[in-house]
């Protein structure tokens, strides 16, 4: 039997699982990913990144017992490592939701404008995307001016195992230097930045094969396996659950909820910019000749808070879920979820934790909503929804989605993101056909 392997470097941790060519899962492993909070913000040693993401796959594969044939890379987006020309690095790994690059956001609205940043680059302006992080490490990092390479995390990964340098589409569309439709580089976007075509390796499509690996460092299982990128880690799930044909939409309902809509048409830069001013991305699709609209929310991380609050665990969602059911509605107001600090009013005698957890769901239910209605009047209508992530567990999350939603199904992948990188590596070593999925009957 051969074996592929599917492997997400995630903000939280790596995951990393081996699948059969049948697409049952022969091992599995995970690696913490860990951050330093210091006096600028949120950021990582490159080679401590590089080290979760090694250990992940390493692990996969010694559970595995069998020989990989091919390896599939997706990662979070938005953060970058950049190296001198021995490729060693030069700054810090900035985290993608470290805020110190208000400054910068400010003047990127000054200079280029937040209109022709959604779209020309099919992004809100806002502190999210690597040009600004960019231009903030260039004036607060003085090495990180003598950078001659700039990787992706994806690519960075890629890279240390030994294969080529390169940058995947749908990675180069978060970093806000690209032109999106023209899936080319924007150079007024890489002036501002401080930026150069030459610090950016090779374009290529997800599913390209990068050479093999040759770092000695790894499980032996792993030497030789040929090596791809799967791009973003919300599309690789998307890919994982199978919804990325015509209209799909991927609603990965975690502690950052995430609605992923693959479309056949590229939006125009009036659609763009129209979907960024919501707060939606615009961007190239792991799948050849389609696109992305990405819109998020914090409702996951907002629900976390109040079972915080409520002093609720994991063992007792079931119960308070049912409590919610037999909870009336309307009495308790929740704001804040985008915000530091969730919010909750309307609570006066008779308001028990279950009508307050009904409350926060529907809110948060509420925000996914609205994006996947944004998302419908500039595209149309999406034709299925998909929901995975942790919180399709919760009966009281999902009786608010199917309220809303139609036609809804749930996926009972786990770890959907390693699985669509892993159908990834198994196109690229001809396994399987370019629009079959690994496993498929």
């Amino acid at each position: 039997m051969a074996a592929f392997a599917g492997l997400d470097v995630g903000t939280t941790s790596s995951k990393a699982v081996v699948y059969g060519d049948d697409g049952t899962v022969l091992g599995t492993g995970r690696a913490a990913t860990h951050w330093d909070v210091g006096l600028f913000g949120t950021q990582i040693d490159a080679n401590v990144l590089w080290r979760s993401a090694n250990d992940a796959l390493s692990e996969a594969a010694a559970a595995a017992r069998a020989r990989v044939a091919a390896v599939g890379i997706a990662s979070m987006g938005e953060s970058g490592v950049l190296t001198d020309a021995r490729e060693r690095p030069l700054a810090p790994v900035i985290a993608w939701h470290d805020d110190r690059d208000g400054d910068e956001v400010a003047d990127l609205v000054r200079q280029l404008g937040a209109e022709a940043f959604g779209g020309i680059a099919g992004k809100p302006a806002r502190g999210q995307f690597s040009l600004t992080k960019h231009r903030w490490l260039r004036a607060h990092e003085p090495s990180a001016r003598d950078a001659t390479t700039r990787f992706d995390v994806g690519g960075w990964v890629v890279r240390r195992l030994g294969g080529d340098p390169a940058l995947e589409l749908s990675l180069a569309g978060r970093t806000g230097w690209l032109d999106v439709a023209a899936r080319d580089w924007w150079d007024d976007a890489l002036d501002w930045s401080g930026a150069t075509r030459e610090l950016m390796p090779p374009l290529v499509a997800a599913g390209q094969p990068l050479g093999r690996i040759t770092c000695d460092d790894v499980s032996p299982q792993l030497r030789g396996a040929l090596l791809t990128l799967a791009g973003h880690d919300h599309q690789a799930s998307a890919l994982g659950v199978r919804a990325t044909g015509p209209g799909h939409e991927l609603d990965s309902s975690g502690t950052a909820e995430a609605l992923v809509r693959t479309v056949f048409d590229a939006p125009t830069r009036v659609q763009a910019a129209r979907l960024a001013a919501v707060g939606i991305t615009t961007d190239p699709s792991i799948e050849a000749d389609r696109w992305t609209l990405l819109g998020g929310t914090e409702g996951g991380l907002a629900q976390n808070r109040a079972l915080e609050m409520l002093g609720v665990s994991a063992d007792g969602l079931a119960a308070l879920d049912a409590a919610a059911e037999r909870s009336a509605e309307g009495r308790v107001v929740v704001g804040g979820l985008g915000a530091d600090a969730l919010t909750l009013g309307g609570i006066a005698g008779g308001v028990g934790p279950g009508e307050v957890w009904k409350a926060v769901v529907a809110a948060a239910a509420d925000e996914a909503w609205a994006l996947h209605c944004a998302m419908d009047d500039v595209v149309g209508p999406a034709r299925r929804v998909v929901v995975t992530g942790g919180w399709r567990h919760s009966a009281e999350v999902m009786r608010a989605k199917r309220a809303r939603f139609t036609s809804l199904e749930v996926s009972n992948v786990d770890e959907a993101g390693a699985l669509g990188a892993a159908t990834l590596a198994a196109r690229a070593a001809g396994a399987i056909g370019p629009d079959e999925h690994l496993g498929a009957s």
